[in-house]
């Protein structure tokens, strides 16, 4: 029974640390660091609250030490797929009856929780799991998962006071009830902040979630649970299951009470996902809400009137943080002819400066790729490219499995725009460069609206307001977060709401409002005060 008109903390984004030289949160996270990597975790399902061991357990391995073993998780059987099913709609009758404050300060809970106590345990985790250095470890694991927990409290009361008009004669007001049944959230393994929030952010709006994380992100995933238990997530909530993903996935796609997807991952498993739920769109007691945010082939276009420094660092920074392996990252760019020589000097300076290694020495930039399935396919592009005539590697190009996937930052330049690395998604350190004609601009953004399949992030760097006008009409449907003069990566929850179209996904913008309206049904309620007796309309008279 409500008892107020409850105001929630106002959001705010959680500072960046910098992790410099001498400063006490570089000192604690290596510490952190040190001690995760030197034991080992086992990491169990999580069922109705709790901790399931099947005995079938595989190993952790961080990417840049592939024969160092971190822990074990374990992996789940079918029966233990429907029993997390069972348990979560058992769950939801409280659960989604839990008045919404209580439910808010679950999630501001963990948010704090992330920000101090377990702040270098998750940034080391992610560090380790994942292979990411000091800086995009603190950007994703610590402040953007914060930053999802607290804004979507925020986006969720601002939803909540979104009401219809009523009159004398009738109060008009809508509830956003929770989905009628059982979400599933799968995950990726490049974000721990997107890991951590597609099953909080439904669970937040009153559903009950089965979470399937990625393998090649267990370890750090683990750490998220820790802290959603810490902060009140009751059993039955949130239930996590690894293995088998085609098994878990037709297990919970067959239930007659699935009532929604939250996928990030790649395009092909999500059209595979959407066909299923189609085929069985008959059994289902509702029709489910399908959000996904997949894959990318994202540009940087710079005109003639643009800066060379700051194209060659949007490169930079746009093509190898992480790896490229983030869904936003520049992997196709367009440079024309009267600058290209001078970003080629700069991009080639830049990436003979990238020091390569384990994240733990921080003065790396660039570690390991997430695993050997990842370092096969970009090592085939990079040999491809070394043996055709209509590409050249300018610098980068060379890669070593021996200890670690790594994966030198390669830059290739072709004569075709059409070439395979221009069109193909990659999800590596590998970007490919065509320069143009500097006076077929119009033709240039032609082309880059029609190379790909894909409609994620995109940056035009210009000095002419004119040229940006251009590129912001002729590339509309090209990007679904479109930057001007800076590198296409880098959203910022509550600033810019991240998702794209095409084969990019459902835009359903991430870090907003829009993306917790999916998980809601609402009810519009009409309350008449005085109801009428007589049938008769006064026409009739």
């Amino acid at each position: 029974m409500g008892k107020g008109f409850f105001n929630v903390p106002i959001a705010v984004n959680e500072p960046v640390k910098s992790y410099a030289p001498g400063s006490p949160e570089r000192d604690a996270v290596l510490k952190t660091y040190k001690a995760l990597f030197n034991s080992q975790v086992e990491v169990p399902l999580y069922i109705n609250g709790n901790h399931v061991t099947t005995g079938n357990t595989r190993t952790m391995s961080p990417p840049h030490d592939h024969k160092h073993v971190v822990g074990t998780y374990h992996l789940a059987k079918q029966s233990h797929v429907e029993e997390a099913i069972a348990t979560a709609l058992e769950a939801r009758k409280t659960w989604s009856q839990l008045p919404w404050e209580h439910r808010a300060g679950i999630f501001l809970k963990a948010a704090e929780l992330i920000a101090g106590p377990y702040r270098d345990k998750i940034n080391a985790a992610t560090m380790i799991a994942q292979s990411k250095n000091i800086h995009q470890a603190e950007i994703d694991a610590a402040c953007e998962l914060i930053d999802f927990l607290r804004f979507n409290v925020q986006f969720m009361t601002d939803i909540y006071a979104e009401q219809p008009e009523s009159t004398t004669e009738a109060w008009n007001r809508i509830e956003y009830r929770p989905l009628e049944g059982f979400t599933y959230a799968v995950t990726p393994f490049n974000f721990t902040a997107i890991a951590g929030n597609l099953p909080a952010c439904m669970a937040l709006m009153g559903n009950v979630v089965i979470w399937k994380p990625s393998d090649s992100q267990v370890y750090s995933a683990k750490v998220i649970m820790d802290v959603f238990e810490e902060a009140g997530v009751p059993p039955g909530v949130i239930n996590v299951v690894f293995g088998d993903p085609v098994m878990i996935s037709n297990t919970v796609l067959a239930s007659p009470d699935f009532s929604g997807l939250h996928f990030t991952g790649s395009t092909y498993v999500f059209k595979e996902l959407w066909k299923q739920i189609g085929n069985n769109i008959h059994n289902y007691k509702t029709y489910p809400r399908i959000v996904g945010e997949t894959g990318g082939k994202d540009f940087i276009v710079a005109h003639r009137s643009a800066n060379a420094k700051q194209v060659a660092t949007a490169i930079s920074r746009g093509a190898f943080e992480f790896q490229g392996q983030k869904c936003s990252a520049a992997s196709r760019a367009y440079i024309p002819s009267n600058l290209w020589e001078d970003v080629k000097r700069y991009v080639i300076e830049d990436v003979k400066s990238f020091k390569m290694g384990s994240p733990e020495d921080m003065s790396n930039f660039i570690t390991a790729v997430i695993h050997e399935g990842s370092f096969d396919k970009l090592a085939k592009y990079i040999d491809g490219a070394k043996a055709d005539s209509d590409a050249e590697i300018i610098v980068g190009g060379n890669y070593d499995k021996s200890k670690g996937y790594f994966i030198e930052p390669t830059v290739i330049v072709t004569s075709n725009p059409k070439y395979t690395t221009m069109c193909t998604e990659l999800f590596g350190p590998v970007i490919t460069i065509y320069v143009y004609d500097e006076h077929k601009y119009v033709e240039t953004l032609k082309l880059v609206d029609e190379t790909s399949e894909y409609a994620l992030t995109g940056a035009i760097l210009s000095a002419d307001r004119y040229a940006i006008d251009e590129a912001t009409k002729a590339l509309q449907n090209s990007a679904g977060n479109f930057y001007i003069n800076d590198k296409p990566t880098g959203a910022v929850v509550g600033q810019q709401p991240f998702g794209g179209a095409r084969a990019s996904g459902t835009n359903d913008k991430a870090g907003s409002a829009q993306n917790l309206l999916r998980w809601v049904s609402p009810r519009m309620i009409k309350e008449t005060f005085v109801t009428p007796v007589d049938y008769r309309y006064p026409f009739l008279g």
